[in-house]
């Protein structure tokens, strides 16, 4: 269910890949915590955790956003500059390094050396947040990026300034080494220099070569980990070890906000900013996966509502780059495209959806009513949306491409559950929809599914949204407590209308949404895996 609903029941079943299924127990809704997404979450940072933990395991890509703008204390995308939990982990980073650092000087001074700190640029020393989230809604643009970049468009990372100045002052050599290529270093530098950096000139501060990995200096070794061309590692690593050979310096410190800014060495200590809004991954030097040290966190805790972003700091956040690729490997959708074929997530499906005819058939057959029904939301329900909602959309919402996709039917049937709404139908129970897309959307959906549904899904018993158009307008049978109502009033309002006006029984309700089985009036709701987005 993609737009603008528990029952009677408790938690009697979930299958292995952990769908949802409520079950009969006395009139109302479910506890508030039956219906309610999963908090806790084990995903590796390659997305191979799509592969294992199924649909519901998988931390939902809308949830991770908004715990990030929470994080950021983003509006509209755009940071809070002053205050936010990012920042406030910032500074307390930053201050917890001069102890040490202060000895570490004196160390190397002692010994004779000069010691030296290098940073990273994007989240390290220049603020890339707003870009990301506001101008490339977390999808990734290097045209965009380049336009940033030239423009000198990024604020300072919050406190970094003074701690570079600080490090400065106290005698540290100061180095810069970033993945930007030689054909920004000219703006990188300049975008430094405004907003305050005096440490940074062409001379010590790094960028990657333009064009072929051939193009290479010759102190960076490109092969190092088998493959031809070259890491971010490689880079990086050669490029300090450069810097102590030519330079003749210890860098006591390396500073960056990814994994791979801070493996293969040449540095006596790492420091890992945070930042959980992309990950670039690289192997190390001996092409060896990473070791614990250097490696993101694979066991999270977030609420469904963004709150985590308050209290799990920048590392305990899910990055977002990492769901993205494991949503792709539950889907099998290496290029946005899901394999319709077999993946974990139709794996996933088949398992559940067998069980759930069972159970739906055994329902409709033995039900004390005369007039049993079953309710089927349509998005990701019984029309599958996966192809829009990654290789079109890239996960981010377009209403204008939604309609497109709607009107012009495109979408395939939900894997497998053909099987659920047959089994439904043989057992004597009448089909209803009832799906958040809007009256506008109505024929297009119903011709939809009569693709793959044939003779399923009927006009009368079919429930579409208003549009407040028209004759298109709030049924009397719905009160909502605000202007807009919610999916939840809109959709256990309208079960209840075809239980109590209509004269049916409802002995199941099936979802991807909680917020398509919350509310009552269902003697099951049975909930669909779906990573791709929350509406609450």
């Amino acid at each position: 269910m993609r737009f603008s609903g528990h029952t009677r029941s408790g938690v009697v079943a979930a299958s292995a890949a952990a769908a949802l299924v409520l079950a009969p127990a006395t009139a109302g809704a479910a506890p508030a915590d039956v219906l309610a997404p999963r908090t806790h979450f084990t995903m590796a940072p390659d997305g191979s955790s799509g592969l294992t933990e199924g649909g519901e395991g998988i931390p939902n890509i809308d949830s991770v956003k908004s715990t990030i703008r929470t994080y950021y204390h983003a509006t509209n995308g755009i940071a809070d500059k002053q205050s936010s939990p990012y920042i406030t982990e910032m500074h307390a980073i930053e201050d917890a390094q001069w102890g040490w650092l202060s000895e570490a000087y004196d160390e190397a001074v002692v010994a004779g050396e000069t010691p030296a700190i290098v940073f990273d640029a994007d989240d390290t020393t220049l603020w890339t947040y707003d870009m990301e989230d506001a101008a490339m809604h977390f999808v990734f643009d290097p045209v965009l990026q380049n336009t940033w970049v030239q423009e000198k468009k990024f604020p300072a990372t919050p406190g970094m300034v003074d701690f570079v100045e600080q490090a400065q002052d106290m005698g540290f050599a100061i180095y810069g080494i970033t993945g930007r290529r030689a054909a920004q270093e000219a703006a990188t530098v300049g975008n430094l220099e405004d907003v305050g950096y005096t440490a940074f000139d062409g001379d010590n501060f790094y960028t990657k070569w333009d064009g072929a990995d051939s193009n290479a200096p010759s102190y960076v070794h490109c092969d190092g980990d088998g493959n031809p061309s070259c890491s971010t590692v490689e880079y990086k690593a050669w490029t300090r070890a450069h810097i102590e050979q030519a330079d003749d310096v210890d860098i006591v410190l390396n500073v960056g906000d990814q994994w791979s800014d801070l493996q293969g060495g040449y540095a006596d200590h790492t420091l890992k900013l945070p930042n959980p809004t992309y990950f670039l991954p690289s192997a190390d030097l001996d092409g060896t996966p990473a070791d614990a040290e250097f490696s993101p966190r694979t066991h999270f805790t977030m609420a469904p509502d963004g709150s985590s972003g308050l209290t799990e700091g920048g590392e305990g956040i899910p990055n977002i780059d990492s769901v993205k690729s494991t949503i792709r490997t539950y889907y099998r959708a290496p290029s946005g495209i899901a394999d319709k074929q077999s993946s974990p997530y139709i794996d996933e499906l088949d398992a559940d959806t067998k069980a759930w005819a069972a159970d739906v058939r055994h329902d409709c057959s033995t039900s004390s009513s005369k007039r049993p029904a079953v309710v089927f939301d349509a998005d990701d329900t019984t029309l599958w949306t996966y192809d829009m909602e990654d290789a079109a959309m890239h996960f981010v919402f377009d209403p204008a491409l939604q309609d497109v996709w709607v009107q012009d039917e495109r979408f395939p049937a939900t894997p497998h559950m053909d099987r659920v709404v047959t089994a439904a139908k043989k057992g004597g129970c009448t089909i209803f929809g009832l799906t958040g897309r809007n009256d506008n959307q109505r024929e297009a959906t119903l011709d939809n599914l009569q693709k793959w549904y044939p003779g399923a899904f009927k006009d009368k018993y079919y429930f579409t949204k208003w549009t407040g158009t028209g004759s298109s307008q709030q049924p009397a049978y719905i009160t909502c407590a605000a202007v807009r109502c919610t999916t939840i009033e809109y959709k256990s309002q309208t079960r209840a209308h075809i239980e109590d006006d209509l004269g049916f029984h409802i002995v199941a309700n099936y979802g991807d949404q909680f917020s398509d089985l919350i509310g009552g009036h269902a003697d099951r709701a049975v909930k669909l895996p779906n990573p791709t987005y929350y509406l609450p």
